[in-house]
């Protein structure tokens, strides 16, 4: 039987919300083992002067445990 967690991580691009989802998963993978799945709980744009500027996402990441 397996265990697995799921904790949330908040990663940023200035270029797109899929380059953001890639950079947040690609971190998650150096420090967590055994990602299995990711849900994408929010996404938000940061706007200045009426141009986005960065696409942010606040990612729930599931990793199964090691016994």
């Amino acid at each position: 039987m397996a265990v697995a967690k799921i904790t949330e991580i908040q990663s940023s691009s200035p270029k797109s919300f899929e380059d953001a989802i890639q950079a947040g998963i690609a971190r998650a993978e150096k420090t967590l083992r055994n990602l299995s799945g990711a849900w994408i709980k929010s996404q938000k744009v940061v706007i200045v002067k009426g141009q986005i500027t960065e696409y942010r996402v606040l990612l729930k990441v599931t990793f199964v445990l090691q016994d």
